[in-house]
Order: C-alpha cells, then structure tokens, then sequence
C-alpha cells in the first residue's frame, strides 16, 4: 500500500495559490487513474484507488499546511504505512515553474508541511518538488506562495499536472527516474527533425545529346 499527499491550505480562497500545487497533483492523478471519492477523514480527505497492481491512497490534509503531519500520521498509522512507502508532492521555491525532482529523505528546507511531516514521521520518505519559482526576495516569499497562479502559469500548469497524473504509474513501481524523465520530455517534447533537402533533379538528355532543359 502507497500513501500519497498532496500539501495544501483547505478552502475555496487557497484554491489557485501556488502553495496548494501539491493538492491540485493529487486531484489530477484521482481523476487520471479513476480512484473513489475523497471523504473526510483523518483530519483530510482520502481517497483511494489502484494503480500499477498495488493500493494506494491519496490524502489531502486540511489542518492548514503548518500542521500537515498531524494528518498524515494519523493516515499512516491507522493504515501501518511506513515513510518509506509515502510520496509527499509539494511546491518548490528553488526550481522554477514546469520544472519537478524527486527525492527521499533529506531536510525540509524551511517548507512548513515538511517540516510538520518531518516531526511526527521523520525524513525518510519520498517527496516529489513542484517548481513555482522563486520571487527574488526572501522578504517576498509568502506573498508569493499564498498568491494564485498567474495567467503567465497557466501554459505550463495544466501541461505539468497532466504529466505528474500520465506518470504517476512509473512512481508507485519505484522508477523515480523513469518518472522524471517522462514528466520532463511532457514539459519540453523534442524539436520535429528539419525536412530533408529535396534531391538535386538530374537534366535529362534529349535524342540529340543537348540538354533538356
């Protein structure tokens, strides 16, 4: 059994903010891959489905992102799931927006849910950084978090959501790797090759050896 969060603030007025990429991730791989309705419970919202052969449940906490470990412990106590088996997808203020990485263990990097998570489970689990790009200013950082989307995002937004929820498969059978590179070839598809030069067409040759051109 995987558990994946999604790492948000609940409410219709945090929606569209950057800091609730992690929950929006989720919404698109419950809808992607078909999974039953998200209920309340553990102070969140689960919903579970499978996916690649194994159970997985999607849990999106709703006690604020300060106290996000608060739910997952309780999800993952209730269901015996080690860290090890929990993906945590949030936003990422050091990679810029379309831009993802997958990592276990490790600090928090001053990112509250995180930080949260890291209290009541410890490190060792894996999380997948959603870039939303940085504001320049660390006195900016929480305007900028808990502002929405801008309408520049958009073009990527939607095209990385979808390609988080088409590759989700490839991060429950372990293939982090694989994963990455499918989302990053989804965010920049290869150039169309260049069409070849045309053939140089070879005169032809009139009867009387001139030619026919």
């Amino acid at each position: 059994m995987l558990l994946v969060v999604g790492l948000g603030n609940p409410g219709a007025e945090h929606a569209s903010n950057r800091h609730n990429i992690g929950f929006m991730a989720v919404d698109a791989i419950v809808r992607r891959h078909g999974f039953g309705p998200f209920r309340a419970k553990f102070h969140g919202e689960i919903a579970q489905g499978d996916v690649a052969g194994v159970r997985v449940l999607a849990l999106k906490p709703t006690t604020y992102m300060n106290d996000s470990g608060l739910s997952v412990a309780a999800a993952a106590g209730f269901f015996k799931i080690p860290p090890a088996d929990m993906l945590v997808l949030h936003d990422e203020l050091d990679l810029a927006g379309g831009r993802l990485r997958v990592k276990r263990g490790g600090g928090h990097a001053g990112h509250n849910g995180l930080r949260s998570i890291h209290a009541h489970l410890g490190a060792d689990y894996r999380r997948i950084r959603l870039g939303i790009g940085h504001p320049g200013d660390k006195d900016r950082v929480t305007a900028h978090v808990l502002r929405n989307f801008a309408k520049a995002d958009e073009a990527w937004l939607g095209k990385l959501l979808d390609a988080v929820a088409d590759g989700f498969p490839l991060l429950v059978e372990g293939d982090d790797p694989g994963f990455m590179s499918k989302v990053a070839l989804a965010m920049k598809p290869p150039k169309p090759k260049a069409p070849e030069p045309a053939a140089e067409r070879t005169p032809e040759r009139t009867p009387d050896g001139n030619d026919g051109l």
